[in-house]
């Protein structure tokens, strides 16, 4: 063999080599035909299961992509619920945060979102008369409450009844949630007071108490509870748009040492407090009725 036919020669051998060990580093053409039609079907699964290596980017999901069928998956029974549903706690609302969990959730449904001033009347009991009265303010709409005093109190002498049950002269307080929009009483509103004010010399209470007691005293401050009442009238005003046989003119009002026959009774220096603080712009409520109602 000529110089020149060894060198063709080796030229081609060492062309096929390469050719042979660049071939090594790639798939038969038979291979990747089964990989892409192993891709088409499976579909997406197949693929996001090669991103689930330690430190690979996962693809985020089309919202377009047909769901594919898979067999049913059987769900561990969480504890204390249903089988096959885990079991979650229920936040409260922020609207609703620092508020006492005893209020039920049907009471707390009812509180409007918008209110940033609420007098909450916790009574001892369904037919206790003996109450606790908690002032809650939040700087808006949204914003967690904040308890900023609280009073011993007094109300219906036979304790509380459902707002749809309440009878005129039945001696008890409606439980619920109502605005307040109106005050009053025999003496001069006290400084700073921004609820509409009606001073009338007809709030002197006539006869006595429940337990006989005087109730001197008990009107010289009155705001008065939206409960069967026309908004934006002195509290005085008799009518009653549900009827008379619900009874109304329910307030709150200065403490006489006693029951009422369905007001709610405070301190003095507290029906002062609160005349100074209730603002209709913040769309004060209050919110009564026994404990855990």
């Amino acid at each position: 063999m000529s110089k020149h036919a060894r060198a063709r020669s080796g030229s081609r051998a060492r062309t096929a080599d390469r050719r042979r060990s660049a071939s090594r580093g790639r798939p038969p053409t038979a291979l990747i035909v089964v990989a892409a039609l192993g891709l088409l079907a499976f579909g997406a699964g197949w693929v996001h299961a090669l991103y689930e290596q330690p430190g690979a980017p996962v693809p985020a999901a089309r919202s377009d992509a047909r769901p594919q069928a898979q067999a049913p998956k059987q769900q561990p029974q969480a504890q204390g619920g249903a089988p096959g549903h885990a079991t979650r706690g229920t936040p409260r609302a922020d609207a609703l945060q620092g508020l006492p969990d005893s209020l039920s959730a049907a009471t707390r449904a009812r509180i409007p979102a918008a209110a940033r001033q609420l007098v909450l009347v916790t009574g001892r009991a369904k037919d206790s008369s003996d109450s606790t009265v908690t002032f809650f303010t939040r700087p808006a709409a949204g914003k967690d409450w904040t308890a900023s005093g609280q009073w011993p109190a007094r109300n219906g002498a036979k304790g509380w009844s459902a707002e749809r049950e309440r009878e005129y002269g039945d001696l008890t307080s409606p439980e619920g949630v109502y605005s307040l929009t109106d005050a009053g009483g025999l003496l001069p509103p006290p400084r700073g007071t921004k609820l509409p004010y009606d001073q009338d010399r007809g709030f002197v209470p006539s006869g006595r108490g429940v337990n006989g007691e005087s109730l001197d005293g008990s009107f010289d401050y009155v705001v008065a509870i939206d409960y069967n009442r026309r908004k934006g009238v002195s509290p005085l005003d008799p009518g009653m748009p549900e009827g008379e046989d619900k009874g109304g003119n329910i307030w709150l009002h200065v403490d006489h040492d006693g029951p009422s026959q369905g007001c709610v009774g405070l301190p003095r220096p507290a029906m002062e407090q609160l005349l100074r603080t209730l603002d209709p712009a913040a769309k004060p409520v209050i919110v009564m009725g026994p404990a855990g109602f």
